[in-house]
């Protein structure tokens, strides 16, 4: 199959090339727009609680809004506002609402808190979502414009806080870092494959080809969300640079050094290219099979982000693989040698090469060589179980000195912190409610621990729902708020809700407990049937029943060792209070079924090897020798973009960065390049019963090119 591929492409080059313009001008033409959505529903199924207490809202209050933003004031002497500091602060509110800020819907002035050391005016704006992002960030701003001339020259000084404030801080502490991740990204590829090849063709070939791939493969996603109801993420996008960028550079690369290899056997140009796709297109076919898998079993997630996302970028992984079978060969044919101008480098196989010789040194000690390199997997893998998730990301990804951080802070002198988005808890029945017994489940409600105050109920038009206002001690994202509502609170609303009546808590802090609650689940589904499909194609590559057994439990390894040091460094060293919680299932994405490609390249040259009749020993030396390098500057490009995330600035985005590109290195250097072929080594032939096992000849030592003489393989 993939030979007639390879002979059909260098064959009629042109045909291919044309038919990918071709294609792509009328998918970008065509192709609807990436719908986005940042509604709670599109993210949880409705059976959820947090969810059916939204609905509640919207159908009895449809007037009721959670504020954006907060303007907290005080006293620069710290003391107690007084009555004239109260109505002035009042007089702001008049004031902003006269000066029609685009996106301020409404000011409302609040009560001075309990012992007057606060005062706040809530702000209500429309919804947030990627559309009027920078809108309402430059609308926050004009907020914060028109207060410091406000109060200047008083007794007073404001800080705002909130969502929206606390995302145009977000915004400025990244500053240009979406520019910059993207420009380090770029150069880094270009100077490693620079580097790698010492030719400006080829290290600006990935820039090119994947661009073009890319705009494809956003079209082909905007049909598929359109046909099939998939409501994107703001950050599918972002997603997609890193996966193109990634897999298709990783691919090129997997191409190019077989294709070099070839031409070094002595091979014309033409019939290089042939022979490289034949024996390296199944490799790759299999790795993006086992990527694709992985981001397919996201379907399975309860989270309506994931469920879109997992498709999506299985699209990209698809059409990049296209590309690199049929629009790489062919524009690669064309080229010829050309491609590797101006360096004559490629002419020669290099001489005492690091590769050669950790493969000589591995074959003849495999277990030493397996059981170092999987103690330090281990070592790392028990910090995993120190693993906390944190849904702080605001705080998480600002500096300390943010005026919404500081502001909250202040806000927190005189009212509980979770004041800036407070819990509602809905009593809903058939028939109108006795007012008299929501006065003591008022109570009932306040003497919750963890609790900081309960407002007195609202009550819809008919009566028949009431909406208690519960302002939690703790922060909304935080440990302390996820378990009072998980399990005191929920339990109190639940169990004193009036007979006929039910009760649902709802508001930011419900959701990030259903979240939570919906990811344990995706764990215990997805990570379990993705690892057994990937079994499936790693069974179906290597004819093994046996091979897929210990190269997923290296994978495991691999994931818990990079989990594992990141809470190390960010946790244990850094002093962080947690990591963010989706962190696990990025890192299965990416670290996981990428990290897996390195395997399948490895494991499928330890295979070819064992067919031509290596001993198992020789298999691995030569394998690494050759596969060796390839895994390690693919690796090397893949962790190098990821790593770019942690020039962002914020420790968010470095402890995602440093997880991506920690495991990506462990995956290549560790995993792929010593532990795998180790383990192969060690169980010798019997690694791919029932399938080819080998008339293996005496084990007497690797040799490199002489023992490949000896049996008669191209050296």
């Amino acid at each position: 199959m993939f030979a007639s591929l390879g002979r059909y492409v260098v064959k009629h080059p042109w045909q291919v090339i044309a038919a990918w313009i071709v294609a792509a001008i009328a998918i970008v033409s065509l192709a609807p727009s990436l719908p986005n959505s940042s509604d709670e529903s599109d993210f949880l199924p409705r059976h959820y609680e947090s969810i059916k207490a939204a609905d509640i809202q919207q159908s009895a209050f449809p007037a009721a809004f959670t504020p954006s933003m907060i303007a907290v004031f005080q006293r620069e002497d710290g003391k107690p506002l007084t009555a004239a500091d109260s109505a002035k602060i009042n007089s702001f509110a008049a004031q902003l609402s006269g000066k029609k800020i685009e996106n301020i819907q409404q000011v409302i002035p609040a009560p001075p808190s309990p012992k007057k050391l606060v005062q706040t005016l809530l702000f209500k704006t429309p919804e947030q979502t990627q559309s009027n992002y920078q809108k309402l960030n430059d609308s926050a701003q004009q907020v914060r414009d028109a207060l410091g001339p406000m109060v200047k020259g008083s007794d007073l000084k404001v800080g705002t806080t909130g969502s929206l404030a606390q995302s145009l801080d977000q915004q400025k502490a990244s500053g240009n870092s979406d520019a910059i991740i993207g420009i380090a990204t770029i150069l880094l590829i270009i100077v490693l494959l620079l580097v790698i090849f010492r030719s400006p063709i080829i290290a600006f070939l990935p820039i090119v080809l994947i661009g073009i791939v890319s705009q494809v493969a956003n079209g082909l996603i905007g049909f598929a969300a359109k046909g099939f109801g998939l409501k994107a993420d703001s950050s599918i996008n972002q997603l997609l640079i890193v996966v193109l960028f990634g897999v298709g550079t990783d691919y090129i690369l997997f191409l190019m050094f077989r294709y070099r290899e070839r031409l070094r056997a002595g091979e014309d140009p033409k019939q290089a290219m042939v022979s490289a796709v034949t024996r390296v297109g199944e490799a790759i076919a299999s790795a993006a099979g086992v990527v694709i898998i992985a981001f397919l079993a996201m379907t399975l997630s309860t989270l309506g982000m994931l469920k879109a996302m997992g498709p999506s970028l299985a699209i990209a992984v698809a059409v990049t693989l296209l590309a690199g079978l049929t629009l790489v060969p062919a524009v690669v044919s064309l080229l010829g040698t050309k491609v590797f101008w101006p360096s004559k480098a490629w002419q020669h196989e290099p001489t005492g090469a690091r590769y050669a010789a950790i493969g000589r040194s591995l074959a003849r000690r495999p277990a030493m060589y397996a059981g170092v390199s999987g103690v330090i997997m281990l070592a790392l893998a028990i910090s995993a179980l120190g693993f906390k998730p944190t849904f702080d990301l605001s705080g998480s990804s600002m500096p300390k000195t943010a005026e919404s951080v500081v502001a909250l802070q202040d806000l927190e002198r005189d009212m509980p912190a979770g004041a800036t988005n407070p819990t509602d808890v809905f009593v809903q029945a058939d028939q109108p409610l006795d007012k008299a017994a929501m006065a003591s489940y008022k109570d009932k409600l306040a003497a919750v621990d963890g609790v900081g105050q309960v407002a007195d109920p609202k009550y819809s038009k008919d009566g028949r729902t009431a909406d208690f206002s519960v302002v939690l001690k703790a922060s909304p994202e935080s440990d302390a708020a996820l378990n009072t509502v998980s399990g005191p609170l929920r339990d109190a609303a639940h169990q004193n809700a009036p007979p006929q009546a039910k009760a649902y808590v709802g508001g930011i802090t419900s959701v990030y407990v259903d979240i939570k609650a919906a990811m344990n689940r995706d764990y215990a589904v997805v990570f379990p049937v993705a690892a057994v499909l990937i079994m499936i194609v790693l069974g179906l590559l290597l004819r093994s029943l046996v091979a897929p057994w210990y190269l997923m439990v290296s994978v495991g390894l691999g994931f818990l060792a990079t989990l594992g040091a990141t809470t190390l460094i960010f946790q244990g060293i850094q002093g962080e209070s947690g990591l963010m919680f989706m962190l696990p299932l990025i890192m299965y994405m990416f670290v996981v079924a990428l990290g897996t490609d390195y395997n399948i390249l490895m494991v499928a040259r330890l295979r070819e090897e064992a067919q031509e009749g290596l001993s198992p020993r020789d298999a691995a030396a030569i394998a690494i020798r050759h596969a060796g390098p390839t895994i390690g500057a693919a690796g090397l490009i893949l962790a190098g973009s990821f790593g770019s995330l942690m020039l962002a600035g914020n420790s968010l985005l470095s402890s995602m960065g440093f997880a991506l590109a920690s495991g990506i290195v462990m995956a290549a250097f560790l995993m792929a390049t010593i532990f795998t072929p180790a383990l192969t080594a060690l169980i010798g032939a019997k690694a791919w019963w029932p399938g080819h096992q080998g008339d293996t000849r005496a084990d007497a030592g690797p040799g490199g090119d002489e023992l490949r003489e000896q049996v008669g393989a191209p050296v």
